[in-house]
Order: C-alpha cells, then structure tokens, then sequence
C-alpha cells in the first residue's frame, strides 16, 4: 500500500469513526432520539474517502436518503405487498428516482430495506434521515475543509 493511500485510509477512518461516534452519542447517550441508520455508514465511505465524487455531494447526500426514505414509507404504508415483493419494488423505485432526480447516493439505495423491515413511522423522516443527514454534512464540510484541506462540496 502506498503512504498516501494508506494516509488517506487512516484519515478517512478516523473522519468516520468521530461522525458516527456524535450521531451514536446522540442515538444512546440523550432523549433527542434516533440518529443513526445502517446506511449513515456506507455514506461516510464516500463523505471522508472519496469527497469529490459526485455521490458524495451534500445534494446528493441529503436528498439521497430523504427521497430513498419517502420511497421507503409510501411501499410501507400505502402499497402494501408481502415484503418479499414490496421491498424489491421499494429499493428498485427508490433507485430510479434517485437516478433520474440527479440526487444518486449509492448508500441511501438500503433505505427502503431498512424503512420496511423496522416499519418505521413518519417521524423516521425527521429523525434520523433529515437530522442525521444534516449533522453528517455539517461534519463533512467542516472536515473535509479543516483536516483533508479539500473543496467541498465541489
């Protein structure tokens, strides 16, 4: 491994363990309520490892994991199905959308898996996806700019 690569991986890692950290501090240590999903993770993949990408945009972020989210509730809610078929239609609508908005972030594509199987209320919407998106993004400007000296968003 390069010293560069390896830097980059270190930082990276490091980056994403003190945002998940915050976003778990607020899940399990204060009433605010929940922060953190499963697909937080996969985003900080691209926030802290791969800034420039498109993916990793905070349009692409936030409204990544909000419309995936909404896809999510409206399979749950509205079009109830056996949940064999509802979150295969759920995932494959919530990644047509996400493609065809121009708001792609490939972590947000699990929402709709995780908004089923927990049969999350509409609240879900506020916190984590609207909450922890933006503390996410907080963190990545501030950290990108601060530490990694890079542009973000770009």
């Amino acid at each position: 491994m390069q010293k560069e690569n390896l830097i980059k991986s270190l930082i990276a890692g490091i980056l994403s363990t003190f945002t998940i950290g915050i976003l778990t501090f607020l899940t399990y240590k204060t009433e605010l309520g929940l922060f953190l999903i499963a697909s937080f993770g996969s985003s900080m993949v691209l926030l802290y490892g791969y800034p420039e990408s498109p993916f990793a945009q905070p349009k692409n972020i936030f409204f990544g994991h909000l419309l995936t989210s909404i896809v999510g509730i409206v399979f749950l809610y509205f079009l109830p199905s056996p949940i064999f078929i509802t979150i295969p239609l759920a995932v494959g609508f919530g990644v047509t959308l996400m493609i065809a908005l121009g708001v792609t972030h490939p972590p947000a594509g699990g929402n709709p898996i995780i908004v089923i199987i927990g049969s999350v209320s509409l609240d879900y919407l506020i916190n984590p996806i609207i909450t922890g998106s933006i503390i996410i993004l907080a963190f990545g400007i501030i950290l990108n700019r601060l530490i990694l000296k890079k542009k973000y968003p770009v």
